[in-house]
């Protein structure tokens, strides 16, 4: 009976050992191994042995890329400006053990050096800048900070800028300072519309004014040569401009005899002695 004993003791043993010393790693994870409380080696995907009660497993550590979302914060920028701004970064874990012991928690230890890292770029730029610069932005801060995580043993494989827009403050500044600046622009595209248009008009009183000029010129000089002629055909110049006086009267007399509000027409006694005097040589 002893011996049963002893097989069922060793059965017991065997599958302890086996209950605690196989482990069976999955794709994608590397197990941090302690012996005594130090580190021993890594566990990679598979079948593993450890020894039961004095080797541990002090961690599973992913080697897939981890997501870490950077919380929203808010940041000043150089013209006194307060932004909020969030970002996300894209890790992978190429050394556990250094990612294991050469920070406390490295998840944390990445969303703190990118917040911090993030408001000291923004602060160097003006707001219509970082709005502006999210590209370059996320390139200063990867190159920033890649030495720093390479030292826990992660690489930074990417960091997007999720969002970096202007307080609820700033944005209602810049909504009013927007329709101020539309107003601004509706008043001087006004005034120049008006003042394009006196300038139109005077140009246009110019020209008429210049032409009306050039045609009594022209009607003085038709006049002029009239009278020269009438007096060259008569043989007396002032004969020749009383008789063209005299026909503008009489033409002026029956422009308004024809017309609808005249009702009496008034000239002188003694017109027509003196249009016959027109034809009498003294």
């Amino acid at each position: 009976m002893s011996g049963l004993y002893i097989a069922i003791a060793f059965v017991i043993v065997v599958l302890l050992f086996l209950a605690t010393g196989v482990r069976i790693v999955p794709q994608g994870e590397e197990w941090i191994i302690e012996r005594l409380g130090k580190f021993h080696r890594v566990l990679k995907p598979g079948l593993n042995i450890i020894i039961p009660f004095i080797e541990r497993i002090r961690a599973r550590v992913t080697t897939r890329d981890i997501i870490l979302d950077v919380a929203e914060q808010e940041v000043i920028t150089k013209d006194n400006a307060v932004i909020i701004t969030n970002a996300v970064a894209f890790i992978k874990i190429t050394d556990p053990v250094r990612a294991l012991y050469g920070v406390e928690d490295f998840k944390l230890a990445i969303q703190n050096l990118i917040m911090t890292t993030l408001r000291s770029i923004i602060g160097e730029m003006k707001l219509d800048e970082a709005l502006s610069s999210r590209e370059i932005i996320k390139a200063r801060l990867k190159e920033q900070i890649i030495d720093d995580v390479a030292d826990w043993g992660i690489t930074v494989k990417t960091v997007e800028i999720q969002d970096i827009t202007p307080s609820q403050s700033m944005q209602q500044a810049m909504e009013k300072q927007a329709a101020a600046e539309r107003e601004r622009r509706a008043i001087e595209t006004l005034a120049e519309g008006n003042k394009n248009a006196m300038i139109l008009e005077a140009e246009g009183k110019l020209e008429a004014a210049k032409r009306e000029a050039e045609a009594q010129i022209k009607l003085a000089q038709a006049s002029a040569q009239a009278i020269a002629d009438i007096s060259q055909a008569m043989g007396e110049k002032s004969t020749g401009g009383m008789f063209l006086l005299g026909d503008r009267y009489i033409d002026t007399l029956k422009k308004l005899s024809e017309s609808q509000n005249s009702k009496f027409i008034i000239y002188p006694a003694d017109l027509q002695e003196s249009i016959k005097g027109l034809f009498t040589k003294s």
